[in-house]
């Protein structure tokens, strides 16, 4: 989590959340998510209790807030006009980097969880991606294909972080995008965001 150009033009309220989340990183190195305090954090990034709880809920809503930034970058992609496996390609990537971040993350699988939070996050993508493309809320048919898919990739991209899969990002997308099931898959042709 090095600083990068855009991270310079960032709000004072932005960095701190850095700064944390690059603290939570360094602990994720060394203890399991469950194990993390909140004292732990603020220490290794010399920052008050105060300022956590202004910033964050949790550790978890601040593992989240990272995610979202990820996830954030490899989706908007699919509002340029790429595809499905173009996004989770550069979602994988972006995992990849952050490996010993997000396997620590992936493992916990309690209330608050990243899984959970993933899952509502690409659920709601693909929701949002539909209703733009049609101008028609997703019947209840597509939202349940959208759920038990988004499920099953939230399955195999914990399995593939936590080193249960081992395959590149590439690998991985083209798996979840082959398990997308044939109406899904069908719509997503018609929106032209799968091959």
């Amino acid at each position: 989590m090095a600083e990068t150009g855009n991270q310079r033009d960032l709000t004072k309220g932005e960095k701190t959340k850095y700064r944390l989340a690059r603290a939570m990183k360094e602990c994720m190195q060394t203890t399991p998510v469950e194990n993390i305090t909140v004292k732990q954090i603020t220490e290794k990034c010399e920052l008050t209790r105060q300022t956590f709880y202004r910033n964050f809920l949790d550790k978890y809503d601040l593992i989240n807030w990272y995610f979202d930034k990820l996830l954030t970058k490899s989706f908007e992609h699919m509002g340029r006009g790429k595809t499905v496996y173009d996004a989770l390609v550069k979602k994988f990537t972006y995992i990849q980097e952050e490996q010993t971040f997000f396997a620590a993350a992936f493992r916990y699988d309690e209330q608050n969880s990243l899984r959970q939070h993933d899952f509502e996050l690409i659920l709601q993508f693909y929701e949002n991606l539909i209703r733009e493309k049609t101008g028609k809320v997703p019947g209840e048919n597509v939202h349940y294909l959208l759920e038990m898919y988004c499920q099953s990739s939230i399955y195999m991209t914990a399995k593939w972080v936590t080193g249960g899969v081992t395959c590149t990002p590439e690998e991985l997308a083209s798996i979840i995008v082959d398990g997308m099931p044939e109406k899904l898959a069908e719509i997503f042709v018609r929106l032209e965001i799968l091959n």
